[in-house]
């Protein structure tokens, strides 16, 4: 599925966010135009592929947001957009009018929420995201992006409940950004957050709520009960390190959010969804042979080796080897060079 930004422009400020660097690096309000948004849809019509996330920065920032889904939708792509919920009560009526009435099985939203009393925002903006569940409820799965060891899910399924959403959960780790010294949750940390996100589980059950696993996840820090749990209760576990081929709105197209430094490239360069999904295999092939994981035991891991695993994440791997000495293939060196960290 791959993922288009629309707007470089966000409302919220998360102490986890990994896209940052990106929104930062672009052109102040960098925004998707109508005629990027066709020629991406055109392009992954032509490679078979129906299904597109809309992100950000904050996508329903971009003034054409509505627009654009109802474009897609009408197109019969399925349609999943990444939001905060902080919409402007205009937005929000635009979207009663237009969207609440759309298949759910072809327009969802992914809601990331903010636990309120870790992660403290304004009365206004909670307000905002209340009224925003309030309406596209049954449209929206929460998201939740653990960025530190000691959180809560309690918000989560009050809100599950409360507003009628999807019972599912998608949860996330704060990933590193290679070159950054933003927080993000560390290897050794894993066993601990998974521990603690598992003894939710009577919740989960209570709630019928269905968890997934977003990237970044390592297979050995899972208990077989844990595991077994999971499957029996309908939730969703990949442990690989799939390319999202983000696309930004100056249609540079790049891995991942943590990645957008490194390898990027113009979507223009490529006719189809599988020739850019072959350049960063072959991207991933390259890394993985320098670094196999975040761990040492994922250099001969027989689940690494049957593609069950991922080690972690690339861009895990790609956050040690901007911080290893320079011994690599000279063409990774090159690459890496800009993201090193001031000594």
């Amino acid at each position: 599925m791959a993922n288009i930004l629309l707007t470089t422009r966000c409302n919220r400020s998360c102490p986890y966010c990994f896209a940052k660097s990106e929104m930062a690096g672009a052109a102040p309000d960098s925004r998707m135009s109508w005629e990027n948004l066709i020629y991406v849809a055109d392009f992954l019509e032509r490679s078979g592929r129906q299904r597109v996330s809309l992100l950000g920065g904050e996508p329903t920032l971009h003034p054409d947001c509505v627009d654009f889904i109802l474009h897609l939708l009408h197109r019969r792509f399925r349609v999943r957009v990444f939001t905060n919920g902080v919409l402007s009560p205009e937005r929000l009526e635009e979207f009663r009018a237009h969207l609440a009435s759309a298949d759910v099985e072809q327009l969802n939203f992914v809601c990331n929420l903010n636990d309120p009393e870790q992660t403290p925002a304004p009365a206004e903006e909670l307000d905002r995201v209340r009224e925003f569940l309030a309406v596209m409820g049954p449209w929206t799965v929460a998201g939740f992006n653990i960025y530190r060891p000691d959180f809560s899910l309690d918000f989560i399924f009050d809100a599950v409940n409360r507003f009628g959403m999807k019972r599912r959960l998608r949860a996330g780790i704060a990933h590193p950004v290679p070159g950054q010294s933003a927080g993000f949750i560390r290897p050794e940390q894993l066993r601990e957050i998974l521990d603690r996100l598992f003894s939710f589980r009577p919740q989960f059950d209570a709630f019928r709520v269905q968890l997934s696993f977003d990237c970044g996840f390592p297979i050995c820090k899972v208990t077989d009960e844990q595991l077994g749990w999971l499957r029996r209760s309908g939730g969703e576990a990949h442990f690989g390190c799939g390319p999202a081929m983000d696309i930004a709105p100056d249609m540079s197209v790049y891995y991942c959010f943590p990645l957008a430094g490194y390898r990027r490239r113009s979507l223009f360069e490529f006719d189809s969804v599988q020739q850019v999904e072959e350049h960063f295999a072959a991207l991933r092939k390259q890394l993985a042979s320098e670094v196999p994981g975040i761990y040492a035991e994922c250099d001969g891991c027989r689940q690494r080796e049957d593609g069950v695993c991922a080690g972690g994440g690339l861009c895990r791997a790609v956050n040690r080897l901007v911080r290893e000495a320079p011994i690599r293939l000279s063409e990774i060196e090159d690459e890496l060079a800009h993201l090193r960290l001031p000594v």
